[in-house]
């Protein structure tokens, strides 16, 4: 069986932080970063609001994304070997083939893209309001650091844009809120993908 998880959310919201607490305990389980596929500095364009465009759908390569995935769906076994992922070998199933596996792509703008909405089992998205995601922004280093006013001017108004978005596609997206603690977080994704890998079988 093959199971493809979403975690989207608003920046700095926690989405890597549960992702990577999934994956220690999730057995078979891989994952894409939507982050590993911004274009180069140099492709990025300067938009009406005099920043850079990197909250933007254009911003990243998302048919190589959407590749990615699927290539995934095509061949679990293949993908997690060529990603150097252990498979477990604790199954009552000893064909790799037939056990189960778990994609998880997590990113900022993953319901944003048709494309690839096809590909998710289960969908999940953290929110945090505006004052904690500008404070935890700031908090953080990035390889190219934020110019000032980078976040009201433009990364604040790009979620909110791409948030409309996404509530319109009519996709069932699971809210998650981000200033839960982060054990709260994982404890109730964890759970929710138990149950609903139970529920499939």
């Amino acid at each position: 069986m093959k199971y493809v998880i979403g975690i989207g959310g608003v920046t700095n919201g926690g989405k890597s932080t549960l992702t990577e607490k999934l994956v220690k305990t999730l057995h078979n389980c891989c994952v894409v970063h939507q982050d590993d596929f911004y274009k180069k500095t140099d492709q990025i364009e300067v938009g009406g609001d005099g920043f850079k465009q990197w909250d933007v759908i254009t911003s990243l390569d998302m048919e190589a994304m959407t590749s990615t995935v699927k290539g995934w769906m095509e061949n679990p076994v293949k993908f997690a070997h060529s990603h150097g992922v252990t498979l477990s070998s604790s199954s009552d199933v000893a064909d790799p083939d037939e056990q189960t596996h778990i994609l998880i792509v997590e990113g900022f703008l993953l319901y944003n893209y048709t494309p690839l909405l096809e590909a998710f089992d289960k969908c999940y998205y953290i929110n945090i309001p505006y004052g904690e995601c500008k404070r935890r922004r700031s908090t953080r280093q990035y390889t190219v650091p934020d110019p000032p006013g980078l976040f009201d001017g433009h990364v604040w108004p790009m979620y909110l844009k791409h948030r409309t978005e996404m509530e319109d596609s009519g996709l069932h997206i699971e809210y998650l809120d981000g200033l839960k603690s982060k054990e709260d977080i994982y404890n109730r994704v964890h759970e929710d993908i138990q149950n609903n890998l139970l529920n499939r079988l």
